[in-house]
């Protein structure tokens, strides 16, 4: 087990000391919203919270048991960060979409009962067309310019978004208040994959979702304990690009960067990683903003020493102020579609290194993340 550390102490020094004071942007926040905010910012000056999407879902060969992870099982705490995934809470029959919001629920307390962070994905299926999340030739409609106001399929949309904030609205912990939870809506649109990625949609019409999004989740539904999250691919090369979609800092709380290209699947580039990495961390800290590495990993992890040579030397080449670094599922069926390492696999012991360290944060590593001073 690692030392725990205390991290409630002001730890505004050195060059961030000219940083933008961060602030949420829903001014009616929970208190404990706010303070994982802070106390996000905060530890991104030395640390990072390690994170693993569905961890304690399912794992390699398991599904659904209880209090499981295979982080956990691998280093004897879960991630500091668990993704979970609100596809279910749309385009299924009310009865599943009730399953799917209970079950959802209860992983989003767990955690948060626990003193773990979750963050929350939307890979959501197209509202007006077949072809699921992603774009498909011939079968996808670009549902972008249909959903947002003036869209003919807009009070769908509307209907959708009162599923999902009924559901933020019913994760109240142990301690009868809210779970917070980072919503990273939309992400990698900046690629074709997903119906409401760039070559689907202009850049004004997905700057109006976004905004629209907010504002019905925050104003009209009023739900606040989230935070918001925008997090391209790594298709940009500098500042301008990465901001080419962007709402404007009054509509994110949350920069960050998904990238598996550069880190493995395509190439081995870990400067070209860092340096992006170094664009988002800079654009966070002059605008008052988290930055966070929101989705990474290499599938199977073949490289023994990935954990400490690719990942963890892209985080630290510049002394990018990350929140936290999360890889993807470990798929409970597939015998090579994992992103994790699991007990007996050969990149356990790099990874106890990468778990060991200082750097990294796990959830046993966190102390009242929902409390200030």
């Amino acid at each position: 087990m690692k030392t725990a550390i205390f991290y409630l102490a002001p730890l505004f020094i050195g060059g961030f000391l000219n940083a933008q004071e961060p602030n949420l942007i829903d001014a009616r926040a929970t208190a404990e919203t706010s303070s994982l905010f802070h106390n996000l910012f905060k530890l991104s000056e030395d640390h990072t919270l390690f994170g693993h999407q569905h961890a304690t879902e399912y794992g390699h060969g398991w599904r659904g048991d209880e209090d499981r992870s295979d982080v956990k099982s691998v280093c004897g705490s879960h991630p500091a960060v668990i993704g979970v995934d609100i596809s279910g809470l749309s385009g299924r029959s009310p009865e599943e979409i009730r399953k799917s919001s209970e079950k959802l629920r209860k992983n989003v307390i767990d955690t948060y009962n626990r003193g773990g962070v979750t963050t929350v994905s939307w890979h959501f299926s197209n509202p007006v067309s077949g072809g699921g999340f992603y774009w498909k030739e011939s079968v996808s409609k670009p549902a972008v310019s249909y959903i947002i106001p003036g869209g003919e399929a807009h009070d769908t949309y509307k209907e959708i978004l009162n599923t999902v904030g009924h559901w933020a609205q019913s994760l109240k912990g142990s301690d009868g208040t809210l779970a917070p939870v980072i919503f990273r809506p939309y992400h990698e649109f900046d690629g074709g994959w997903f119906w409401w990625g760039a070559p689907h949609c202009t850049r004004e019409e997905f700057i109006t979702l976004w905004k629209f999004t907010i504002s019905y989740l925050r104003d009209s539904l009023e739900v606040h304990n989230f935070i918001y999250a925008f997090s391209p691919d790594n298709k940009f090369n500098d500042e301008d690009e990465f901001l080419d979609r962007y709402p404007g800092d009054e509509w994110v709380d949350m920069v960050g960067m998904d990238n598996y290209g550069d880190m493995g699947r395509d190439r081995y580039d870990i400067e070209t990683a860092a340096r992006k990495l170094k664009i988002v961390s800079d654009y966070a800290e002059k605008s008052g903003k988290l930055a966070a590495f929101t989705e990474t990993g290499l599938e199977s992890i073949p490289d023994t020493t990935w954990w400490t040579e690719t990942l963890l030397k892209t985080m630290q080449m510049h002394d990018a102020r990350l929140s936290y670094v999360l890889v993807w599922r470990n798929d409970s069926r597939s015998p090579t579609h994992y992103y994790a390492p699991f007990p007996g696999h050969k990149s356990v012991p790099d990874f106890m290194e990468f778990y060991k360290g200082r750097y990294t944060m796990f959830e046993e590593d966190l102390i009242s993340i929902y409390k200030r001073d």
